[in-house]
């Protein structure tokens, strides 16, 4: 069982960091998710594309454990994270979690949004937890916005916040789930850029997105999402030059017509 001596614990790794089989979730009587099997590699980066409404944001929400699966299990480093058993707060202490909305706490200040979980969940000193979330902060250009408030920042500025804020719980996985596209054009590269440093860097990832040129390259395998199940996957060089199935080709078409591609 997934407890919480399993946190931080990243020096053996199995090969294999996630597992989906045959998951299936539905809201009412709408099936979102239809049996996604997928296998995500320690380190690997998965981007996961597909029109709105094909499964993608429920599939993150249902590895972070927000939302209860309907069939199927996931696996997470070998252990069933969907057993009724698991402690849910040490698995969402391993998986980070991003969304296109930043939801940073407008009362705080950047520095007291990035250090409030690390010291209430992980039990960090605030100085220790200061100490992090500079450092992090730095990392990602935002060193001097440390004592800002969420309203005196750009969208490219609150959604790095939001990425940091999730780095400082020290997750072994990021999930992100188009975090880019509450931002305008000119924002979106400097977001990008944060996420490949972390792909650069080997963190295990799996990102919804609609940046169709920032998956061709980030990715190490794209999967195409249609209708709640993964229709075709496959490197992005092939997915994206030589679909195999008429679906994703009709997409990719319709990405290139509207100019995104």
């Amino acid at each position: 069982m997934i407890g919480a001596e399993r946190v931080g614990a990243a020096a053996a790794e199995p090969s294999e960091a996630i597992r989906l089989e045959g998951v299936r979730k539905a809201f009412g009587g709408d099936e979102v998710l239809r049996g996604i099997d997928l296998s995500v590699a320690t380190h690997e980066v998965i981007c996961l594309i597909g029109a709105s409404g094909s499964g993608k944001s429920t599939m993150l929400r249902c590895v972070n454990l927000l939302e209860p699966v309907d069939g199927g299990r996931i696996l997470l480093w070998g252990e069933d994270i969907t057993s009724p058993a698991v402690d849910v707060n040490a698995v969402r202490r391993q998986i980070g979690i991003v969304f296109q909305s930043f939801n940073l706490f407008p009362h705080m200040s950047v520095l007291r949004n990035v250090t409030l979980a690390p010291i209430r969940v992980l039990r960090m000193s605030r100085r220790e937890a200061d100490v992090r979330a500079d450092e992090l902060l730095g990392r990602f250009g935002l060193a001097d916005k440390r004592d800002d408030y969420p309203d005196r920042l750009s969208g490219g500025q609150q959604q790095r916040v939001a990425i940091v804020r999730a780095l400082a719980m020290q997750p072994r996985i990021m999930l992100l789930d188009e975090v880019t596209s509450a931002l305008d054009p000119e924002l979106v590269a400097e977001v990008l850029n944060v996420i490949r440093e972390l792909a650069q860097a080997g963190m295990t990832m799996l990102i919804a997105t609609h940046e169709m040129g920032f998956a061709r390259d980030i990715a190490s395998r794209v999967c195409f999402l249609d209708q709640g199940v993964i229709l075709e996957q496959g490197p992005p060089q092939r997915i994206f030059t030589e679909p195999r199935e008429e679906r994703t080709r009709r997409f990719l078409q319709s990405i290139i017509e509207a100019g995104r591609m």
